[in-house]
């Protein structure tokens, strides 16, 4: 019986116009809505006759494809992580950057080229073209809070360059680290809308908070949690660059007209400082004279490439930290092989790029390809404190390790069960000739970065040169649309859009006089807040030292900072204050501080680290004291997940099979967490461990049988923060191993790993069977409920 038959034979009232004629239209309106009208929908709504018509219509008809305009380029934009404007050697420093080097040479090097200072921000303003409180990322999203401008939530009017390119006929990808969407929207209840895929990206594979393991990562494929590829010798940061290589020619394969646009954003060289031995074992023997040594000799190399002026002065070393030649012989020994561990990590992570450059020649995509590589999110990282850690996450906390556990590592560092980061000393060095270091956002250690630009097809025979005009990470999406020729579109998805921040640096590939585009720019991270007009920049440092770790953040008062004035126009390094002899001029800036922050909605000016508890994000759990999760739950967020610091606790997991095996629940991973499994003979097993400082593993004797259930109960001591207490394992209400660690997490075991039910994704939390698969996944029965109960 066709279409037709059934419509005419249930036509009914002729008012009405038939049951199915009516569900057609409704059907069709529908469609026409999502853009989703299909031919067979409109046969369905018309009459015999006209669908006949339609038979004859002008079979030329076709659905017109986006088309980038001819010619486009191929996009590429390379961002790393706490690296230092003095770090690589393309600008003066001791670790080795073939790839970056080469680039350099036949591209453009820029001195000149700043970042908000500090991870998620940066991000957010390279991807919208926007200062990133515009984009209502003001924070890194680990200090968000409620406060418009620091949320930590991108805004649809602030809608991402890869958005717009994709609209534009490009193929998108995005390759590595994410850390811009927050927490409570980054589990498998979604929402979805600001993960990469819902931003603009056709491709997502990495991970999506500040920093992963690197041997075992938190991965994402689009918005599915997944193992690593299997393999001894994995390294995330090779996986990436092959998955962007795969993803490159799949692409170009299905349609090589198309261009596409390709971030690539490696955890590197955010701590954890992990590579193979071999990396760092090439740096052997090379950091021994220190970092005040090392500093001077940075800036002495730079001086020689010329990419600081001949007169640049060196900022001298701050007070709070330490000279080299003040730490014992033990303490050096320590230093130095960090920061080999960084040297390594960083140099493997360039060759990883030059390998996607060489990907882009090998297929005749390099010359029209504009390839921008940033060489940072910020300047260097201090977060490893004074004395640098073999698991830093414990010494942000307070939590650090002796120096003997150091010394005792040694040889361990930068493998699979440390999570190293080196001394604030080093970081210090690194961002030479600078003051201060990653977070300080009013000063040019914090936002100042190395970075170079090539396009072959343009720069041509100013290939090798060097451009000092003032630019910022919201300068490279302007710099994309230009290079199209094609303005900010007025609408993106339907939403009205709000004008890009940054300015073209287009002009500058092809002339070195090129003038400057962007003549002020804001800046503020934690209180650190400065502005730059015009050549001069007016800086207030919030106080709190970046290399503090552990301990109570307490509010400090805006008005009790000292505000600095330099001409950066006769004083590349910042290194000459200016307030007392030009009052004029530093009141000028101020004021044009305080209209931008006005302009941006963020007055009263707060800290966001002052503002986290005052003004919290949301918890998915607030107010609730029993969850009950079921086999599949994977991907919460420790940040979302039970919050079990501080207090006593129990897990119950109810299971059903005759040989159960695998994971039940866990928690963090292999340098900090827990994980509740069954071993290979269906015994219970409990494993806790607290970074350097405990480590607990109980076991239940038997194998289990019937319909059990395991449970492990946490007596808490009580008296404070990270203090110890009890552990008991049971079984079906008995008690089969009980026992006690002094000390506990009092924030979190870890930054992007995850709490799982029936498998463990990331790093491994337990100490699993040698034969077992990567996760662990739990098989030999079912798991009916786990049910975390805070006490």
């Amino acid at each position: 019986m066709s279409i037709d038959t059934v419509d005419s034979t249930h036509r009914g009232d002729a008012r009405s116009g038939g049951w199915l004629s009516r569900v057609s239209r409704r059907a069709a309106a529908l469609f026409g809505a999502l853009g989703l009208v299909t031919a067979a929908a409109a046969t369905v709504a018309a009459p015999a006759s006209a669908a006949q018509s339609a038979a004859t219509a002008d079979s030329t008809a076709s659905i017109p494809l986006s088309r980038a305009p001819e010619g486009a380029p191929n996009v590429v934009v390379v961002l790393l992580d706490d690296v230092g404007f003095g770090a690589t050697e393309t600008f003066g420093g001791p670790v080795q950057t073939p790839a970056l080097s080469a680039l350099a040479n036949e591209g453009l090097r820029y001195n000149r080229f700043h970042t908000t200072a500090i991870c998620s921000p940066t991000r957010a303003a390279l991807l919208t073209g926007r200062d990133a409180h515009a984009a209502n990322v003001g924070a890194v999203l680990n200090s968000s809070n409620a406060l418009p401008g620091y949320q930590g939530l991108l805004r649809k009017e602030t809608a991402t360059i890869a958005a717009i390119l994709r609209e534009q006929g490009y193929s998108t990808g995005a390759f590595g680290k994410w850390h811009l969407t927050q927490t409570w929207e980054a589990s498998q209840a979604g929402p979805f809308d600001r993960w990469p895929t819902g931003v603009g990206f056709d491709k997502f594979y990495g991970f999506m908070g500040g920093e992963t393991d690197q041997y075992e990562p938190t991965l994402y494929e689009g918005t599915t949690p997944i193992h690593r590829p299997a393999g001894d010798d994995y390294h995330v940061t090779e996986d990436i660059v092959d998955q962007a290589i795969d993803w490159m020619d799949a692409v170009q394969s299905l349609d090589a007209d198309k261009p596409f646009f390709l971030y690539l954003a490696p955890g590197a060289v955010h701590a954890p400082l992990q590579v193979a031995q071999s990396w760092i074992d090439q740096y052997d023997g090379q950091f021994e004279a220190g970092w005040d040594a090392m500093r001077e000799a940075i800036l002495a190399r730079q001086k020689q490439l010329g990419v600081v002026p001949a007169d640049t002065r060196l900022n001298p070393r701050p007070d709070t930290l330490p000279a080299w030649d003040s730490l014992s012989d033990e303490e050096r020994q320590v230093a130095a092989r960090l920061m080999q561990t960084f040297a390594g990590f960083l140099e493997h992570t360039d060759v990883q790029i030059g390998r996607l450059v060489e990907a882009l020649k090998a297929r005749g995509e390099f010359d029209n390809t504009l390839f921008v590589y940033i060489a940072g999110d910020n300047g260097s990282s201090a977060e490893g404190g004074l004395a640098g850690s073999i698991n830093y996450l414990g010494s942000l906390q307070g939590l650090p390790e002796t120096l003997d556990q150091q010394l005792d590592a040694l040889e361990r560092i930068g493998g699979k069960d440390t999570f190293p980061q080196y001394p604030a000393g080093w970081a210090w060095a690194l961002t030479s000739p600078f003051q201060w270091v990653k977070q300080v956002a009013s000063h040019l250690g914090g936002s100042r970065v190395g970075t170079v630009i090539s396009w072959p097809a343009v720069i041509g025979e100013q290939a090798g040169g060097l451009r000092s005009q003032f630019s910022h990470v919201n300068d490279i999406a302007p710099t994309i649309l230009d290079a199209l020729d094609i303005p900010l579109p007025e609408t993106v998805n339907g939403v009205a859009q709000r004008p890009m921040d940054g300015s073209s640096l287009l002009a500058s590939l092809r002339d070195p006089e090129a003038p400057e585009h962007h003549p002020t720019q804001f800046f503020e991270v934690h209180g650190n807040r400065g502005i730059y007009h015009e050549g001069w920049m007016a800086s207030a440092f919030h106080q709190r030292l970046p290399w503090t770790v552990g301990g109570v953040i307490r509010p400090t008062p805006m008005e009790a900072d000292t505000w600095e004035l330099y001409h950066l126009e006769t004083d590349y390094s910042q290194s000459r204050d200016l307030a007392d002899s030009h009052p004029e001029k530093l009141a000028e800036l101020k004021q044009r501080f305080h209209d931008r922050a006005e302009a941006l909605g963020i007055l009263p000016l707060r800290s966001s680290l002052d503002t986290m508890q005052s003004h919290p994000v949301p918890h998915l759990g607030e107010g609730r004291d029993t969850f009950v999760y079921r086999a599949g739950t994977v991907g919460i967020p420790e940040a979302q997940a039970p919050n079990l610091k501080n207090r006593s606790w129990s897990v119950l997991a109810e299971l059903r099979g005759e040989q159960p095996r695998g994971v039940l629940a866990t928690l963090g991973g292999t340098v900090g967490g827990w994980s509740l499994f069954l071993d290979a003979q269906s015994r219970p097993v409990f494993h806790y461990r607290v970074f350097e400082r405990g480590e607990l593993t109980l076991r239940g004797e038997q194998p289990l049988n019937g319909d059990p259930q395991v449970a492990v109960h946490f007596d808490y001591d009580g008296g404070g923060y990270a203090r110890g207490g009890e552990f008991r394992l049971e079984v079906d209400g008995e008690v089969v191993d009980r026992g006690r660690i002094e000390v506990t997490p009092p924030a979190y075991f870890s930054i992007d790993e995850t709490f799982d039910i029936g498998v463990d994704t990331g790093s491994p939390a337990g100490h699993y069977p040698a034969e077992s698969d990567l996760g662990y996944a739990f098989q030999g029965g079912e798991i009916e409920t786990v049910t975390v109960q805070l006490r």
